[in-house]
């Protein structure tokens, strides 16, 4: 009896050890363990230009229109690095007065605007850099030079020649209102090539210690380091603006992300590369707007035009005669609503035409002819 119950028990164990190898090896043998067929939900296909595909809420159209026209640019700078020793003398002796060498990277993006190659950018990605970088959508990289740059309004034109480009199509900023979608393309944190997707938060945002002429596109759309002179585009993947600046705390996206105007970058770009250099108008008084508060004190029937807070010392506006607390109201015949158009109106002058200035001073108005000087970066209007 003994002998059978060894029997058996051997015959368990082997059958045991041919079943758990049979599941490991093919389990589909083994009946209980074959798969069991599911009825699963899923969406049709559905095919370019479909009504069901017309109705789904995508931009890669749009996305698609506008990415290979965003480049990423790499830009090398040579800087001093102050000594670690300070004023001591061996350094001095050694090392001179301009401390260390270093080489300082600075990345951006960029948007390539003409088949020759004409590339927009910030001013600040390429300020000052020896050795510029310039990486297609496809991969490819090529050399790029500066041909000039607009500090006031942080914009930048660089060529980068190469077969095959493909120019952004241009749209109209002017044309945008609050609520519009827009994609913010770009190559944050050097990650890559990157889309991010929100709305027109605000239009003609003034921030004048950015650039007094931009009048900035606010939007919500990722914006972050690395995206500086990338492609801000509407729905329908043409250039609105370029991405410039972040409102944040932490050095990162905040939700507050500004572009300059195309309309601004377009009068900037053409005249890059007809001349060089942006030139602009100048009679060196410092504006604001009035207030209603300050409208009554002066006795405007409106808080119209644009006061001058200081004239500027043997400026054209000292030499023509206008004074601190004078009321901008016509320059050149256009009509002064607020500082914005003041400046917009200054800053178009062309240098050393006579212009005649319309001014409210004392409660009389006052026309004062004023030749017009050329504009040096970051002075008075």
């Amino acid at each position: 009896m003994r002998g059978w119950w060894l029997a058996f028990a051997q015959a368990v164990t082997v059958t045991l050890g041919a079943l758990f190898v049979i599941s490991l090896v093919a389990p589909g043998w083994l009946p209980w363990r074959t798969p069991a067929n599911v009825a699963v939900e899923e969406v049709p296909a559905t095919q370019p230009g479909s009504p069901a595909a017309a109705l789904s809420i995508t931009f890669r159209d749009a996305a698609g229109k506008a990415v290979g026209s965003v480049v990423n640019i790499s830009a090398t700078r040579q800087v001093r690095r102050p000594s670690p020793f300070g004023d001591d003398p061996q350094w001095r002796r050694f090392f001179g007065d301009r401390g260390l060498p270093e080489t300082q990277l600075s990345l951006g993006s960029g948007v390539i605007v003409s088949r020759e190659g004409y590339v927009l950018t910030n001013a600040h990605v390429v300020d000052g850099v020896d050795e510029i970088k310039v990486t297609l959508s496809d991969g490819r990289v090529v050399a790029g030079r500066i041909v000039g740059a607009d500090p006031d309004t942080d914009l930048a034109v660089i060529r980068a020649s190469a077969e095959g480009l493909k120019p952004i199509t241009f749209g109209r900023s002017e044309q945008l209102r609050i609520g519009d979608v827009v994609l913010a393309i770009g190559n944050p944190f050097s990650v890559g090539q990157t889309v991010t997707m929100g709305i027109v938060s605000a239009v003609g945002r003034e921030i004048p210690t950015a650039s007094p002429f931009a009048g900035f596109i606010q939007t919500d759309a990722a914006i972050n380091p690395g995206n500086s002179g990338g492609a801000l585009v509407d729905a329908d993947g043409n250039l609105v603006g370029i991405n410039t600046l972040i409102f944040s705390r932490s050095g990162g996206y905040q939700g507050i992300g500004f572009a300059i105007p195309v309309a601004t970058a377009r009068k900037v770009l053409e005249e890059i590369i007809e001349t060089g250099a942006v030139t602009r108008g100048y009679l060196g008084v410092e504006i604001a707007n009035i207030t209603a508060d300050l409208a009554d004190s002066l006795g405007l029937r409106s808080p119209r035009g644009a006061i001058i807070g200081s004239v500027a010392a043997s400026s054209p506006a000292e030499r023509a005669g206008l004074r601190p607390g004078d009321v901008l109201l016509q320059v050149d015949g256009k009509s002064i609503g607020d500082m914005s158009s003041a400046l917009a109106a200054i800053s178009a002058l062309p240098p050393g035409k006579a212009v005649a200035v319309r001014v409210q001073r004392g409660g009389r108005e006052l026309t004062l002819a004023v030749t017009v000087g050329r504009r040096r970066s970051s002075s008075p209007s």
